[in-house]
């Protein structure tokens, strides 16, 4: 299974986070299938490659609670369901 999380870089005390998708059995800093994003909390600076979100998501793959809420702000979701097909009847 694939998850959507974060991916810890940057110095001591300087955080910044990759948004990975990875392996649910791998480590934190495990290698990654692809990147997918970047988050940095302290200048509060995020960049989003939402057709590749939307393409894991669409696979199956799960957002960790914080990429959930990430992907919330920049509107992924509402992307995401635009793309669905419409059932007809």
């Amino acid at each position: 299974m694939v998850k959507l999380r974060l991916k810890r870089c940057g110095r001591k005390q300087r955080a910044v986070y990759r948004i990975v998708a990875i392996d649910v059995r791998s480590r934190r800093e495990g290698r990654d299938l692809c990147k997918v994003g970047f988050y940095d909390p302290i200048k509060n600076q995020t960049y989003l490659n939402v057709p590749a979100i939307i393409y894991f998501l669409e696979k199956g793959a799960k957002p960790t609670g914080t990429v959930h809420d990430i992907s919330k702000k920049a509107e992924v979701f509402r992307e995401l369901l635009h793309n669905q097909p419409k059932n007809r009847v």
